[in-house]
């Protein structure tokens, strides 16, 4: 099938509310590691890994290798029954997780296992209202779409109990200040939003470690530690939201809120925890987790085939020592980036951690006026370069860079040179414009 019978087709039988990239939507025909190849041949140096999912790389060997074994031998008995390969998977996060995380539910995305978190802390403290943040995203049902702090991911439906507290970002400081001498007001918010928009008994807050759709949105170091003494106070308990951030893609540890040094009470995650395979994981300390009231089942959560192939993830994390190559390789990137942003003014922000790297744009760096159809224009030429990058932000105007985390300095140093071409062709087509 080729590239536009496939788009025809796509549009007939669709949903059209199912987004695609680009003004003519790039049909994926195969993948090998950090390369994908479309349906005509080209090949793509692929730094967003669909979203932020396929953490060690397209088709990788050693996760087909044990995957296919396990669909000749089982493929799914549902949570009606135990088996080795999920209580297997099931040790391993408890062995990794920070602090006292030992008990994990499964299911099948990054949405699924937000509402489990919800619900978990919502009956472990009684209480119903969570705090969650501005610019934050947390999935696509009706709950989680309350989660969102971004008005176009809330259309549709609503649940109540769900106030939003001001969000870490220091490039747009909704309070108008400056780190440090801000002193962190905008986790003092978390507060006043208890006192004013709650009950001021609280379920708990749910929050990324970076915020990912938001726009890789990093926080200051401090944070953090401020937020959960808060949520602590009023009774709740605090949900990293890793969905993004898990797995060592922000380098160093496994998890981004080890990061700021906090202990949560749940941890959530999916994406590349099954390098595209669907998988989602709500992993709570043994209170939390004893407290919830079952029967409950899911049935396609720690599918054996689903759980062979988060072990595999796991244990080549270990193996390659990716962390290290996250910490490594990310501030190699980081740096290129830098570069980047030295060249073109219009890239108001660098920032991120490991390789979860991001750059805003804006029409003028004084101003900070968001440039979302500049970052469209950037993401189309990359494109035709052979360069996949992502976009996010409140404004859209966010470029948003993931790519495997097995990648080398070789890769950073091609999409480097792949980005500049990119941006020293469309700002001069604009100075020719103007």
């Amino acid at each position: 099938m080729d590239r536009n019978e496939i788009n025809r087709k796509q549009q007939q039988f669709i949903y059209p509310a199912i987004s695609n990239y680009f003004a003519d939507p790039l049909p994926i025909a195969r993948g090998e590691m950090q390369h994908v190849w479309d349906v005509e041949g080209k090949r793509y140096l692929d730094f967003f890994g669909g979203i932020v999912t396929v953490g060690v790389g397209h088709s990788n060997p050693r996760i087909n290798a044990p995957v296919k074994a396990q669909m000749d031998k089982l493929g799914h008995t549902s949570t009606l029954y135990p088996h080795e390969t999920m209580v297997a998977l099931a040790e391993k996060i408890a062995q990794i997780t920070p602090g006292r995380l030992e008990k994990s539910f499964f299911t099948t995305s990054g949405t699924d296992a937000n509402e489990t978190a919800i619900d978990s802390i919502r009956q472990h403290t009684g209480n119903l209202e969570v705090i969650a943040l501005r610019h934050s995203y947390s999935g696509r049902s009706s709950l989680t779409k309350s989660l969102n702090g971004i008005s176009a991911w809330r259309r549709s439906s609503y649940q109540v109990g769900v106030v939003h507290a001001m969000n870490p970002y220091c490039y747009r400081c909704p309070l108008g200040k400056t780190y440090p001498s801000c002193e962190v007001a905008c986790a003092k918010d978390i507060e006043g939003v208890i006192q004013a928009s709650t009950s001021g008994a609280i379920a708990g807050m749910i929050a990324e470690p970076i915020q990912g759709v938001g726009g890789f949105i990093t926080p200051p170091k401090e944070y953090f530690k401020i937020a959960f003494n808060i949520v602590k106070q009023y009774g709740g308990d605090f949900i990293a939201d890793e969905v993004q951030t898990g797995w060592g893609r922000t380098g160093k540890k496994w998890f981004g809120i080890e990061h700021w040094e906090v202990e949560p009470d749940v941890i959530t995650a999916a994406k590349s925890l099954g390098n595209g395979y669907p998988i989602g994981l709500t992993v709570a300390t043994p209170e939390i987790a004893n407290a919830y009231q079952g029967p409950s089942i899911s049935t396609f959560g720690g599918n054996p085939i689903a759980s062979v192939t988060a072990k595999a993830v796991i244990d080549l994390i270990e193996e390659d020592d990716l962390i290290t190559n996250c910490d490594v390789v990310g501030g190699y990137l980081r740096e290129k980036l830098l570069e980047l942003q030295q060249k073109y003014p219009v890239i108001g922000d660098v920032r991120g951690m490991g390789l979860m790297q991001a750059m805003e744009l804006v029409l003028d760096p004084r101003t900070k006026e968001p440039a979302p159809a500049l970052a469209t224009e950037i993401l189309e030429v990359a494109r035709e370069h052979g360069l996949l990058i992502g976009k996010g932000g409140m404004y859209n105007n966010v470029l948003r860079i993931s790519p495997p985390m097995n990648i080398s300095r070789d890769d950073v140093d091609e999409a480097y040179r792949l980005l500049d071409l990119s941006f020293a062709g469309v700002m001069a087509a604009m100075t020719a414009s103007a």
